[in-house]
């Protein structure tokens, strides 16, 4: 004889029949890790919390660094310079893309006559994966304006773009080269048996293959250039961090530094959550192909 169902009245009355063992065990195992997770996360940061602020120093660093009416008022500055941070950003990540393209299929490519341009490629990469990026900036923002080169532009927001774009581009090349070097060795053969050329094999057989095995790499690189774009404040590059040390040299307050890095963190976090979800999802494609 079948049970009536959980709520269903048995005489007039309703009554609750418990979870059959099976799905009450299967609900422990959900939520039960998810309870421990939350209650962990407040007590460790709670207690962190607490930590700090029962600091003698506390109300100081308060006033100097998260000080509500200095935040406010530097806010709009900050913001209008967090503005040409972003544009850089996404003017230097197009060029990046297609120059480090560019470099890796040079240098991928086979015929012995273009060895002097894969020589000079690895040479470019050995160079400018060697120096600093903030040494870069400061050579080129400082620099080749002071040459006062004719039909270039002496803008030291300019020279210091280009200077993160070359630096930027040896790291991405290789990340190319990577994903091209990843790709089997019968994806050459077979495009070659169907007539095509080396350059239409790259392009058509290989560079597809390549660029989805990279993706994760190329995230991390696009969350990496995103924050270092601040560099070119050394320059007096207006941008986001510039105001924030302009407002802190004339309040004597730090909190303008604060408002930069929450804009930056705004902008950040969810790109290394992109990052996160394009690597999990290329891990999956991956264990599914080798099952």
């Amino acid at each position: 004889m079948s049970l009536p169902p959980a709520d269903a009245p048995v005489d007039g009355v309703a009554v609750r029949r418990p979870l059959p063992p099976r799905r009450r065990d299967d609900w422990r195992k959900a939520v039960r890790p998810t309870v421990i997770s939350i209650l962990s996360i407040v007590i460790v940061f709670g207690a962190l919390g607490w930590w700090i602020t029962s600091a003698a120093q506390w109300p100081r660093v308060q006033l100097q660094f998260f000080n509500v009416n200095a935040m406010a008022e530097a806010f709009p500055r900050v913001l209008s310079g967090f503005w040409i941070s972003m544009r850089i950003w996404l003017t230097a990540l197009f060029c990046i893309a297609l120059w480090a393209l560019v470099l890796a299929l040079v240098r991928s490519l086979r015929a012995p006559w273009f060895a002097p341009f894969r020589l000079m490629v690895v040479v470019y990469i050995d160079i400018f994966r060697g120096i600093p990026v903030l040494l870069l900036v400061l050579l080129f923002g400082f620099g080749i304006p002071a040459l006062n080169l004719p039909g270039l532009p002496n803008s030291a927001l300019f020279w210091g773009s280009v200077a993160m774009i070359l630096s930027y581009s040896a790291y991405v090349a290789e990340i190319y080269r990577s994903g091209i070097d990843a790709v089997h060795e019968g994806q050459w053969a077979a495009a070659k048996s169907l007539g095509l050329t080396e350059a239409q094999t790259m392009i058509y057989a290989v560079l597809p293959q390549a660029l989805r095995n990279v993706l994760p790499a190329l995230m991390n690189i696009v969350v990496a250039l995103q924050k270092d774009v601040a560099l070119l404040s050394v320059l007096g590059v207006r941008d986001a961090v510039r105001e924030a040390q302009i407002y802190t040299a004339t309040t004597f307050n730090y909190s303008s530094l604060v408002v930069a890095a929450g804009l930056f963190l705004l902008a950040t976090i969810p790109m290394a959550r992109l990052a996160d979800y394009v690597t999990r999802k290329d891990r999956e494609r991956r264990l599914q192909r080798a099952g």
